[in-house]
């Protein structure tokens, strides 16, 4: 008996390069959506959580056409955060990210991700299967919490838009990260949102 959780990253959404914080998907984040539904729509998902932002809603929408019998919900433990902000531990090199950063932000990213791990992982009784279509920095806090990484190291892990990272639980074992940014259904055209390009 093995508790999934699918780790999704939003579509690309439109006029992103533009500076807006939301917004609906761009023509090529309705196709990286189309295929990442693709991906998991053989699974027996039990629910599909998303956050409430708009390119999160969309992508939602996506998958739920592939499994009608799903019904996406909205949860502000998903929105997009900043959960920590500079400690003693995190290299200088990162302290220009936060220049913009308040430590409002920090503190209310801090909250919405206690709650979020104390809310999602939780060993359920059977087989369970959820997806979680959430943001670049909720992704990078789950894998690092399931690896027991310091704090700081969120900030070193990146997601591509519809990239698939799963987390599992086995009853009477810990959380363990299975795979991580996983591209696999993406055409190499399709595969944007990280910072720095692969050398492969």
């Amino acid at each position: 008996m093995t508790h999934y959780i699918y780790l999704v990253r939003h579509g690309e959404h439109q006029d992103a390069e533009h500076g807006l914080a939301d917004g609906p998907l761009s023509p090529r984040g309705q196709r990286q959506a189309e295929l990442i539904a693709d991906r998991l729509s053989g699974l027996p998902l039990d629910a599909v959580w998303h956050s409430p932002l708009l390119r999160a809603n969309e992508t939602a929408r996506a998958i739920a056409g592939r499994l009608p019998s799903v019904d996406p919900e909205p949860t502000a433990l998903l929105f997009d955060c900043v959960p920590t902000g500079m400690t003693e531990e995190t290299p200088a090199v990162f302290e220009p990210f936060f220049g913009s950063v308040t430590e409002a932000e920090v503190e209310a990213g801090g909250a919405q991700m206690f709650d979020a791990v104390n809310e999602f992982l939780v060993r359920k009784p059977g087989d369970v299967h959820e997806v979680l279509i959430t943001h670049n920095f909720v992704i990078s806090w789950f894998v690092r919490e399931v690896l027991g990484a310091p704090e700081w190291r969120w900030m070193t892990l990146n997601q591509a838009h519809c990239g698939l990272t799963i987390i599992a639980q086995k009853q009477g074992r810990p959380w363990t990260l299975l795979t991580h940014n996983d591209t696999g259904h993406l055409p190499v055209e399709l595969r944007t949102g990280i910072p720095d390009a692969l050398p492969v």
